[in-house]
């Protein structure tokens, strides 16, 4: 979504609301602030935190928007812009954001440092300072609202060894993108007590092993955890406890007499959700445990078992949401993710069905090749006998001539002779392949 992306019809009531100067109070529910922090992120408005107090006041853009219907910055109105420009040299409206001399070095910084994230995927600034560090934050921002990212990819910024800072080129959304918050997803409702828990539920509740945090945070978790669970079994799907591997488990011992049983401790508490004969570990933490900040200490983070990049797996309280609100798009991305790994699954099976056709239509094939190599040996082996056989014959002819031009000889040598003449033609008549098989 870009920063110049319409409104929408909650998101344009509420604009027209503040610009009437209505103050946020206590009777705004969470589609309200969410719709606010939507229009301060484009913008439009701005909100201002002082003292526990919230003021809203409409920006230059946002009575604009009022008066125009669009955004200013939006491109598909350049001409709009133009025309306006030129008015305003004349005395009418002034330039827009986008025109002045700090947009248009922002946005040729920014096009330049997404160029060569493009291509080199990785910028490390040596030592940089606090102002350097603080104009590629905002250059990185500029980026990012007015949609110079490519599609598909997401910039990140790291200090290495609090030293160097590191850009980078990253492939999908940031786990904490605005897509955590979807307001088309139908919310779930969160009990006020754990009256009746799931079996699942009551088996984390009961276990002071798991689910180690402060007892609000805890409480809170399991109340969560029970509404995602009512409604998983409303919807006809299943809840499973989820049991600690064997492998966290300390071994139970005896020591001066006393038994020991075995134990472990662990921060997170985990669900396992059946949808389709699929299995989804849903796993409730805090995000920063080790914080020192108050705030982010009380900040949990839901996870599913798995990590794909194309997919979200993970949603944590943040200033414009809490995850009593998000929890229908949790669940919502666990049957989507039930019905993709449906498909798979047949997919798989599809094709492992054609790989063993193929590997069937090869093995035949083989195996004709194999016979027909084989019959091949055969018929080059009867040519060779049967070459043999006549070049015997000829033999034999010479030697029948050879005998009856004998004169003088004595009998007992032609007698042996003729002897050895019978048994060759017997030998020829079996190797012959002719005469071999025509006596068979």
């Amino acid at each position: 979504m870009h920063r110049w992306s319409p409104l929408n019809e909650r998101q344009l009531t509420l604009l027209g609301r503040i610009a009437n100067s209505e103050e946020p109070g206590a009777s705004w529910d969470p589609g309200e602030w969410r719709s606010a922090y939507a229009l301060r992120d484009r913008g439009l408005v701005m909100i201002k935190r002082s003292s526990g107090e919230v003021q809203t006041q409409v920006t230059e853009a946002g009575t604009f928007y009022i008066q125009h219907g669009h955004h200013p910055d939006d491109p598909a109105h350049a001409g709009d812009e133009k025309i306006a420009r030129e008015e305003g040299k004349s005395g009418g409206r002034s330039p827009s954001y986008n025109d002045r001399p700090v947009a248009l070095a922002r946005r040729a910084k920014a096009t330049e440092l997404v160029g060569r994230l493009v291509a080199d995927r990785r910028l490390t600034i040596t030592q940089p300072d606090e102002a350097t560090v603080t104009e590629c934050r905002r250059v990185i921002d500029y980026a990012k609202r007015h949609g110079l990212v490519p599609e598909g990819k997401r910039i990140e910024r790291m200090r290495m060894w609090n030293r160097d800072l590191q850009i980078s080129l990253a492939e999908g959304p940031h786990p904490n993108s605005r897509r955590q918050a979807p307001d088309d997803a139908p919310p779930i409702q969160v009990p006020s007590q754990l009256r009746s828990p799931h079996p699942a539920v009551a088996a984390l509740r009961d276990d002071e092993c798991r689910l180690v945090m402060p007892a609000p945070l805890r409480r809170r978790s399991l109340l969560m955890l029970q509404g995602l669970a009512a409604e998983t079994v409303r919807r006809g799907h299943e809840v499973k406890e989820h049991r600690v591997p064997d492998r966290y488990r300390s071994r139970a011992y005896t020591y001066a007499g006393k038994y020991h049983p075995s134990g472990y401790s662990r921060r997170e508490g985990e669900l396992d959700v059946v949808v389709g004969g699929f299995t989804y570990t849903v796993t409730i933490q805090q995000e920063s445990p080790q914080s020192t900040d108050p705030e982010r200490s009380k900040n949990l983070v839901i996870e599913l078992g798995y990590s794909r990049s194309s997919r979200q797996s993970r949603w944590a309280d943040r200033k414009r949401w809490v995850l009593e609100d998000i929890l229908g798009a949790v669940l919502r991305e666990i049957e989507t993710c039930a019905v993709e790994d449906a498909q798979r699954q047949v997919d798989e099976e599809r094709a492992k069905a054609e790989r063993e056709v193929r590997w069937r239509a090869a093995m035949e094939k083989a195996k004709e090749q194999a016979a027909q190599d084989q019959f091949a040996e055969v018929v080059r082996a009867q040519a060779r006998h049967w070459q043999e056989a006549a070049e015997l014959r000829a033999y034999c002819n010479a030697l029948e001539r050879r005998l009856e031009a004998a004169t003088g000889e004595e009998e007992t040598e032609l007698d042996s002779a003729r002897e050895w003449l019978a048994w060759i033609h017997r030998y020829i008549q079996s190797l012959d392949p002719l005469t071999r098989d025509a006596h068979r």
